[in-house]
């Protein structure tokens, strides 16, 4: 759940710092940490209502302490009975979080090493450590991390949930799991994406006061509902299908045609004027018949066809010289192209193949899943998850081509260094067939004549708010399938 501005950016740490500095260093430097624990503390006192039970505030030694501490203040003057701890002491407090501890001092404040035992709190504020964080807690800090979250109390984290990496979502070793994060200035990739979801609860951002700045930042953002406005035109009355684009979709070898048709039934209830489904396996009925209105042929007529205007291949195209030969057939074609599954493995595996998919220059979407992306790149699937914004950076550039890396959070990029993550979506979609449905309604959008970036922000994330669309009529998440999911993006797509 979030709680976020329209089309927020999202900034890597080191864009984060410029952002921060330069307020600092104006005429009239900004009171950042003033106005961080002002805004947690707001949100602190709904939190923790007025059960008169104490709030626990975990300070750590940097500024996200500093942090904490202010916010420790406003709610002593606000009466609410407040207890914290500062483990490992306060020598290391320095600059504008050892004026903080000072404030507090001043103000009769006291602090504890250690959490108190047998206490009934109605709020753990995690101020541990920030975005700061570079190596893997160990020691007393992961066990103090494992104490918070084996509390059976609401958590508010400061920034981000301490022991979260913010550009990565990579758990630190160890990270709290927090109910609640208040994050500063803006939003970090690391709280969308990987295991950010997991550990962060509901997004709260308080910018404070640095709005010009950080829209003047970020290469990233945050992709919202926004994506589908005015994403199709109105229909005219005096129209034909053939106003609605031809759609074709090569894939389905032998035992694998459910993909191709999956693919084809999205591009079809997606606005598709007509779509050519072009299959692999000869043994294969050349009618659907849940969805006759797609044209099944072989994958030979369907590369053929001469009005085409767009191009999906992967979905259920296997791995055999017949599938590579229709691959490097499809990437002659001078038509928007999208490329999932085995085209992609087949792009790794083939360097001739691999070499013309990034010298081709038309426009074209690469939608691989984190294993498909490490053979990509010759790597491993671990090195891709280690950094999944830098990964997706990295495809796009090598390809030259607009790519969506699949999963938690998933990126979106493009070669020119422009990025945005997509929160939509829910564990139901972790079943067969999802992906050959974002292959559909990537390629409808492109052939209706959408752009190529607008296309694929929208189709990520339409895949996903159709997938939560079906969870809140009670269809999932055990059990979603991905034919559930076309026709809410069908729905989805008629009101907007």
């Amino acid at each position: 759940m979030m709680n976020l501005p329209h089309a927020a950016p999202v900034l890597l740490t080191a864009e984060l710092r410029i952002v921060e500095q330069a307020a600092l260093n104006g005429s009239k430097p900004a009171p950042l940490m003033a106005r961080a624990g002002l805004a947690a503390a707001e949100l602190a006192r709904q939190l923790a209502g007025d059960s008169g039970k104490p709030i626990l505030i975990i300070a750590g030694p940097g500024n996200n302490g500093g942090d904490a501490l202010v916010t420790a203040l406003h709610l002593k003057q606000w009466w609410h009975p407040v207890t914290v701890v500062c483990p490992g002491g306060t020598g290391k407090y320095s600059g504008e979080a050892a004026a903080a501890l000072r404030d507090w001092k001043a103000a009769g404040g006291t602090w504890l090493q250690d959490i108190p035992a047998n206490q009934d709190w109605s709020l753990v504020i995690d101020g541990l450590f920030g975005i700061g964080v570079r190596r893997d807690l160990s020691g007393d800090y992961a066990a103090l991390v494992e104490q918070i979250n084996s509390l059976d109390t609401l958590v508010l984290a400061l920034d981000i949930p301490s022991g979260l990496d913010a550009d990565t979502g990579r758990v630190m070793g160890s990270a709290i799991v927090a109910d609640h994060t208040m994050t500063f200035i803006a939003l970090k990739p690391g709280l969308l994406t990987l295991d950010g979801p997991d550990h962060c609860g509901t997004l709260h951002v308080a910018d404070l006061g640095l709005t010009d700045a950080v829209a003047a930042a970020p290469h990233g953002v945050l992709i919202t509902e926004g994506v589908l406005h005015h994403l199709l035109p109105q229909r005219p009355r005096n129209s034909h299908k053939g106003t609605f684009g031809s759609a074709g979709i090569i894939g389905g070898n032998h035992g694998m045609t459910g993909a191709a048709l999956l693919a084809g039934r999205a591009a079809l209830k997606c606005g598709t004027g007509r779509v050519y489904v072009g299959l692999l396996d000869s043994n294969a009925p050349l009618v659907d018949p849940l969805q006759p209105e797609l044209m099944l042929r072989p994958a030979d007529g369907v590369l053929r066809l001469g009005h085409l205007n767009a191009l999906a291949v992967g979905p259920g195209l296997g791995d055999t010289p017949d599938a590579a030969e229709y691959l490097d057939w499809a990437l002659e074609q001078a038509l928007p192209l999208v490329l999932d599954a085995d085209a992609l493995n087949l792009a790794a595996s083939f360097d001739p193949i691999k070499i013309k998919l990034k010298q081709i220059v038309t426009k074209k979407i690469l939608t691989p899943h984190p294993a498909e992306a490490a053979r990509l790149l010759d790597c491993e699937t671990a090195d891709v998850q280690q950094n999944r914004v830098a990964t997706a950076l990295k495809l796009a550039k090598a390809f030259n081509a607009g790519v969506v890396l699949k999963g938690c959070g998933s990126i979106c990029a493009w070669p020119d260094g422009h990025w945005a993550i997509n929160t939509s979506g829910n564990p139901g979609m972790a079943s067969a067939g999802m992906g050959d449905v974002l292959t559909g309604l990537l390629v409808a959008l492109l052939a209706q004549g959408v752009d190529e970036r607008h296309a694929l922000t929208a189709a990520v994330y339409l895949h996903g708010a159709a997938a939560d669309r079906n969870i809140d009529k009670g269809n999932g998440p055990i059990g979603l399938t991905a034919g559930e999911v076309i026709d809410a993006a069908r729905a989805l797509l008629n009101q907007h």
